[in-house]
C-alpha cells in the first residue's frame, strides 16, 4: 500500500474519531449544567483550558461564555480541532482515496460535512444542544457502521481502526480527566450528591452509563476510572483501545518482511498495552489520577507519533501533511 493511502485513510479515521469525541466533550459540560446550582461560576472556560488551546480561544473571543465556547468547538474553521474542521480535514483525506473506500463511506462522509457546513444547520447548536451533539455522535457511529460492513478487512481497514482507537483511547482520557481537572474544585463536595450527578454525566458522555450499571450497579468514583482505564471488554475504555490498536498493527505487520517489534512504533504500544494490564486504580490513585492521565496522554501521543515516522514521514510529504495533527 502506498504511504500516501494510508496516511490518508488513517488521518481520515482519526478525524472522524475526534469530531465525535468533542462532541462527547461538550455533552459533559451539558449534561452537567442541568443539575449544578449557577452560582457554582464558569462552567465553559474549563473546556477550553484543558485543550491546551486557550490562546488561540483568546485571540478571538472576548469572554469564555457558552455561545463563544460551542461555535469555538464546533464551526471556528480558525481552529483545526473544532468540530467543522475535522470533518473538513477527514473529507479531504477521504477524497483522496475514493478508490480505497466504498462508495457509502463518501456519500454518507461528503453529507455529513456539507449539512454541518450548511449556515442553516449551525443555530442548532444554540436552540437545542443536546439534539444536535447526539446527531453528530450518531452520524459518527454509521461512519464506523459503513466502515467494518462495507469495506475489505485488509491493510487498509487496519489503519483505519489504528486511527480509530488511538484517537478514542486519547479522548476517553480527557472526557475522564475533566472530572478531576475542573468539575470538582472544592473537596468537601466528594462523595455528595452533586459528586455523583458528575460521575454520572462522565458516564454518560462516553456512552458508559448502562454497561457500568449492569457491572457495577452503584455509581463509585473509583470504579468509574477503573472502568473508563482497565476494563478490557468495554469498546471505548483505553485499555480495549489500545488492544485493538495492538492488533490492528500486528495484521500491518504480519504482511511486511520487517518482522514483529521490529519498529518503534510497536515497541511505544506494547509496552503502553503492557502497562495497562499490570497496572490497577490502586496504582493510578497512589500516583494521582490527573497526573496518570497526563502521562499516558503524552504516551499515545509518542505512539501516534511513531506511526507516523514508520508508515507515512516520507520526506517529499512531510510538509503536505503538516496539516494532520
Amino acid at each position: 500500500m502506498l504511504s500516501r493511502v494510508a496516511n490518508s485513510i488513517y488521518w481520515m479515521c482519526r478525524y472522524i474519531e475526534r469530531a465525535e469525541n468533542v462532541a462527547r466533550f461538550i455533552s459533559v459540560n451539558l449534561n452537567l449544567l442541568l443539575d449544578l446550582p449557577s452560582e457554582r461560576g464558569k462552567h465553559w472556560e474549563p473546556l477550553v483550558l484543558i485543550t491546551g488551546d486557550q490562546e488561540l480561544f483568546e485571540e478571538h473571543y472576548p469572554d469564555y461564555t457558552q455561545e463563544a465556547v460551542i461555535n469555538f468547538l464546533t464551526f471556528d474553521r480558525r481552529y483545526p480541532n473544532s468540530i467543522l474542521s475535522c470533518l473538513a480535514a477527514a473529507r479531504e483525506n477521504g477524497r483522496s482515496i475514493r478508490e480505497i473506500i466504498s462508495s457509502e463511506m463518501w456519500e454518507h462522509l461528503n453529507t455529513f460535512y456539507l449539512e454541518l457546513a450548511d449556515p442553516r444547520f449551525q443555530p442548532m447548536a444554540l436552540q437545542a444542544p443536546h439534539k444536535f451533539f447526539k446527531i453528530i455522535q450518531m452520524r459518527s457511529h454509521l461512519f464506523t457502521g459503513l466502515l467494518d460492513s462495507t469495506m475489505s478487512h485488509g491493510e487498509a481497514w487496519n489503519f483505519a481502526r489504528i486511527g480509530m482507537m488511538m484517537e478514542r483511547a486519547d479522548k476517553t482520557s480527557r472526557i475522564l480527566d475533566v472530572k478531576y481537572f475542573m468539575l470538582l474544585p472544592e473537596a468537601d463536595l466528594i462523595n455528595t450528591p452533586i459528586d455523583n450527578i458528575q460521575w454520572t454525566a462522565v458516564l454518560k458522555s462516553a456512552s458508559a452509563f448502562e454497561m457500568y450499571r449492569k457491572e457495577h450497579h452503584l455509581i463509585n468514583p473509583r470504579m468509574v476510572a477503573s472502568f473508563l482505564i482497565f476494563d478490557n471488554q468495554f469498546p471505548r475504555s483505553i485499555r480495549h483501545c489500545v488492544n485493538k490498536a495492538q492488533i490492528c498493527l500486528e495484521r500491518i505487520m504480519n504482511g511486511s518482511a520487517n518482522g514483529a517489534g521490529s519498529n518503534p512504533a510497536e515497541k511505544l504500544l506494547g509496552r503502553l498495552k503492557a502497562d495497562l494490564e499490570y497496572t490497577d486504580i490502586d496504582d493510578v490513585i497512589n500516583q494521582g489520577m490527573h497526573e496518570y492521565l497526563d502521562n499516558l496522554q503524552t504516551r499515545l501521543n509518542q505512539v501516534g507519533g511513531a506511526i507516523g515516522a514508520t508508515f507515512f514521514n516520507l520526506k517529499p510529504l512531510a510538509e503536505a501533511s503538516a496539516g494532520q495533527q
